[in-house]
């Protein structure tokens, strides 16, 4: 599903969305609803995983059963907000693999600034799966998958919580074969790059941060 947008209307990750957006839940709260939006998520875009064939003994018979097929999918978080869909997603699947991409939007030119990168190997071989988010004006979003693709990965797949066209349209620009799965498509971006209605800085709200 390369460049299309899934947006998720399971109505759990709509009842956690609610939430999240409300500016009274609190962080404990927040943090809880965005893990639980993480492993949505994460279900929905690995619905096509590769698997293999194995076998395995029960406790009464011999049984043909199908495993993930290795190298494992790899977890990137861009740090900071993406660590909570990460938590969502390592209960999904605890033994993948995670990278973490130190990026911020600078506020004056809303560009991306790198300050820390730290990758798994085998990244031309797994299926990776990016965690953040707010995909607000994309620029941080094409920055990270960038530096994605420098470190060989050729299978990305990006999840975040909500979405402005406007970076949906500049990721995809920039990244015609990346799929985005996220919980909500919303209206605009405002004058200060920030998605409408939204729901704040993420970072800020999962760690208290205000």
């Amino acid at each position: 599903m390369a460049g299309a947008v899934t947006i998720v209307e399971h109505p759990i990750v709509q009842d956690a969305l609610a939430r999240l957006r409300d500016r009274a839940t609190p962080p404990p709260m927040f943090r809880d609803d965005l893990r639980r939006v993480g492993w949505i998520l994460g279900y929905e875009a690995l619905a096509d995983a590769r698997s293999v064939a194995a076998q395995v003994e029960t406790p009464v018979a011999p049984a043909s059963v199908r495993r993930l097929a290795e190298p494992l999918p790899a977890l990137v978080t861009v740090l900071r907000a993406g660590n909570g869909l990460l938590e969502g997603l390592l209960d999904l699947l605890p033994a993948a693999p995670v990278g973490h991409l130190g990026l911020y939007r600078d506020h004056t030119t809303l560009q991306a600034v790198e300050y820390y990168r730290r990758l798994p190997g085998q990244m031309d071989q797994r299926l990776v799966l990016v965690c953040d988010p707010m995909l607000a004006t994309g620029h941080t979003s094409v920055a990270a998958l960038s530096r994605l693709k420098e470190a060989g990965a050729r299978a990305i797949r990006y999840l975040c919580l909500v979405a402005a066209p406007e970076g949906i349209a500049t990721v995809h620009a920039a990244h015609p074969d990346v799929g985005i799965w996220t919980a909500a498509v919303d209206q605009r971006l405002n004058q200060h790059g920030y998605i409408v209605p939204g729901l704040g800085d993420a970072g800020d709200r999962l760690y208290g941060t205000f």
